[in-house]
C-alpha cells in the first residue's frame, strides 16, 4: 500500500509529526514496534489495578503551540499541576519545601539562609529571562553548518536578529549557561548547601555528568523551560499517566486522517538510487512512501534501519561517535501506604505530592557521579521520587499508591558486572537508602519494577538507555545535533528525515522535534 509519508516509531514526537503532516492533507502511516503507542511516554498496567508511567513521569516542556493547534485537551490531555514542587530531606532532620506560592517558598529558604531567600526571586527572574531567549529557538530549524548557499547565510542573520536586543548581562548569562557547571552557576547566587543541591538536581537529571561537570548549567535551564497551564517553570502529572499524552496526540493525528499501526516492527528502510521509497517490516510486508520520518534515535536509524552502503563512511563514523550511553535508572513501586519521613512524620502529607529528593549536598551528588565514571552504580544515589496517585486516584487500587523513582547514577556500561545480575540487588540498595530517611519504606513495598539503562534500551528501543536519545552536551546540540551538517531533520538519504529527540532541540516530552520535522518536510 502506498502513502505520502511513513513515520517509524509511535513515540510522542513521531505522533506530533504525523498529526501535522495529516493536517496538511498528506496520507500518513505510523508504525510502532510495541503493542502500545508513546515510546517512553506510556501508561502500562504493570500489576493488576496499577497504571504505571513506566518511563517518562512528569510533563512541563510540551509546547503550548502544539497543545493548542492539535487541540489536545479535546482529545483528553489534562495536566494536574504539582504543588509543592520539591520536598528535600537532610541527614540532620531538617526539610525544605518549594511551593507554587513564592512567599511560602521564600519562607522555607529563609530557614536555611535569609540571604538566599532575598536572592531567589532575582535568580528566578534571571534564569527565566535566559530561558525565554533559548525557548525562542525550540521551534526553529538550526541553520546549516557549514553554510554553503546564500540562503544559509540568511538563516544565520535571522538567528543573530533574535539576539539583537540583548545587553551585556544577558549575553554573559548565556555564555555561562552554556559553559558552566550547575554547581559553579549556583555558587554565584546562593550560600546554603541545601538550597544549592535542591536546585542542582535539574542540572544532572538524565545527564552524563555531576553537578561540577561543565555543561550541566544548560541541562538545569532546559528543565526550567516550559510550564503548566500558563505558569512557567511548573511541572505536572498527566491524568491517566504519561500514556495519555501520547494517546491525545494519536487521537488528534487520527482525526486528521493518519493511520496508526501498533505491533508493527520495521526491519529496514527501502532505498533505491540514494532515495527511500518505503520500509520493509519484520514480517516481510512492505509499505511504500517517498517520505520516511524516523522517530528512532540516530544510532537506531542509521546503524540498524538504514543500510551502511547507502551512507558515506564519514557520516557513519560521526553517528558511531554520537554519545548515547545513559546513566539513569527508573524504579516503579506499588505501595501499601506512603513513606513516613523522620524529618516530617505523618502520611499523607504535602511532601507526598512533591518531587521528593534524597540528595543532601552537592558533594553527595558529585560522589555519586564518581562511582558512575568508573562503571559502578552510585552507592549513594541521587533519588527523585514522585507519587502520581496523590493526584490521580484512578492509577492505583483504593488505599494503595504508586511511586516512581528516577535515579542518578546507573551507568549503561558496568565494570565487572552485568545489569541482569545487578538489577535486583541494586533495587534493594535503593530501598535501603530511602529507609535511612523513611524507615517504613521496605515494609510498604508490594511490587517493584527496576529498569536499568539496559532495560530502558530493551523496552523502549533507545540506544544506551539514554532518555534524551543522545547526550545533550554543547557539542551535540543545535547545529551539531545529531552531527554537523545534518541538523535540519533531513538526512543523507533522500526522503529520510529525523523527527525524534536525537534531533534539535533534544529530549523531554516537548513535541518540538516532531513539529519542526513536519514543517521542514512540508516545505
Amino acid at each position: 500500500m502506498r502513502y505520502d509519508a511513513i513515520i517509524v516509531g509511535g513515540g510522542h514526537n513521531g505522533l506530533v509529526c504525523a498529526a501535522y503532516l495529516a493536517r496538511a492533507g498528506r496520507r500518513v502511516l505510523v508504525l510502532e514496534r510495541r503493542e502500545m503507542l508513546g515510546g517512553c511516554a506510556v501508561t502500562e498496567e504493570v500489576w493488576p489495578g496499577y497504571k504505571v508511567s513506566t518511563g517518562a513521569y512528569l510533563v512541563s516542556l510540551m509546547q503550548e503551540r502544539i497543545v493548542r493547534e492539535l487541540e489536545l485537551e479535546k482529545h483528553g490531555y489534562q495536566v494536574l499541576p504539582k504543588d509543592p514542587a520539591f520536598f528535600s530531606v537532610y541527614p540532620d532532620g531538617r526539610h525544605l519545601f518549594f511551593w507554587q506560592d513564592e512567599r511560602k517558598t521564600l519562607a522555607e529558604i529563609a530557614k536555611f539562609s535569609k540571604r538566599d531567600a532575598e536572592q531567589f526571586p532575582k535568580y528566578e527572574a534571571w534564569l527565566e529571562g535566559l530561558a525565554r531567549i533559548v525557548e525562542s529557538l525550540l521551534l526553529v530549524t538550526p541553520p546549516a553548518l557549514p553554510p554553503k548557499k546564500p540562503s544559509d547565510f540568511i538563516d544565520y542573520l535571522k538567528l543573530l536578529a533574535k539576539f539583537r536586543g540583548l545587553g551585556p548581562r544577558e549575553i554573559t548569562g548565556l555564555v555561562k549557561i552554556f559553559t558552566q557547571s550547575a554547581a559553579d552557576l549556583l555558587d554565584e547566587w546562593f550560600e546554603s548547601p541545601e538550597i544549592k543541591v535542591t536546585l542542582a538536581t535539574d542540572g544532572v537529571i538524565g545527564a552524563n555528568g555531576g553537578p561540577r561537570s561543565q555543561g550541566t548549567a544548560y541541562i538545569l535551564m532546559h528543565h526550567c523551560m516550559g510550564g503548566v497551564n500558563g505558569k512557567r517553570g511548573l511541572w505536572g502529572f498527566v491524568r491517566g499517566g504519561m500514556g495519555a499524552v501520547s494517546e491525545a496526540i494519536a487521537s488528534a493525528a487520527r482525526a486528521a486522517g493518519a493511520e496508526i499501526k501498533t505491533s508493527a516492527a520495521v526491519a529496514k528502510l527501502l532505498v533505491r538510487d540514494g532515495k527511500t521509497y518505503g520500509v520493509a517490516m519484520a514480517n516481510g510486508d512492505e509499505f511504500h512512501a517517498p517520505i520516511v520520518a524516523s522517530n528512532l534515535d540516530p544510532k537506531q536509524t542509521f546503524l540498524n534501519l538504514a543500510d551502511s552502503r547507502d551512507l558515506e563512511p564519514e557520516f557513519l563514523q560521526s553517528i558511531r561517535h554520537f554519545r548515547v550511553e545513559g546513566t539513569s535508572l527508573k524504579m516503579n513501586l506499588a505501595l501499601d501506604g506512603l513513606p513516613d519521613f523522620t524529618a516530617l512524620p505523618g502520611t499523607p502529607g504535602p511532601q507526598h505530592g512533591a518531587t521528593m529528593h534524597i540528595c543532601p549536598s552537592i558533594d553527595y551528588v558529585e560522589r555519586a557521579w564518581d562511582d558512575a565514571k568508573y562503571g559502578r552504580p552510585s552507592q549513594n544515589p541521587l533519588l527523585e521520587m514522585t507519587c502520581a496517585s496523590m493526584y490521580d486516584d484512578a492509577l492505583a487500587p483504593k488505599g494503595k499508591h504508586l511511586m516512581g523513582i528516577f535515579l542518578q547514577y546507573a551507568p549503561y556500561t558496568l565494570r565487572d558486572a552485568t545489569w541482569d545480575d545487578l538489577r535486583e540487588p541494586y533495587g534493594d540498595r535503593v530501598l535501603e537508602v530511602i529507609s535511612e530517611y523513611a524507615p517504613n519504606m521496605r515494609d510498604i513495598v508490594l511490587e517493584r519494577q527496576v529498569l536499568s539503562p539496559l532495560d530502558l534500551e530493551r523496552r523502549f528501543g533507545i540506544s544506551g538507555g539514554n532518555i534524551f536519545h543522545g547526550e545533550m552536551g554543547l557539542d551535540q546540540m543545535f547545529v551539531l545535533r545529531p552531527v554537523a551538517g545534518w541538523a535540519r531533520y533531513k538526512t543523507p538519504i533522500n526522503g529520510l528525515w529525523l523527527c525524534g529527540s536525537g534531533a534539535h532541540p533534544g529530549g523531554g516530552v516537548m513535541g518540538a522535534p516532531g513539529f519542526n520535522a513536519a514543517r521542514e518536510i512540508l516545505k
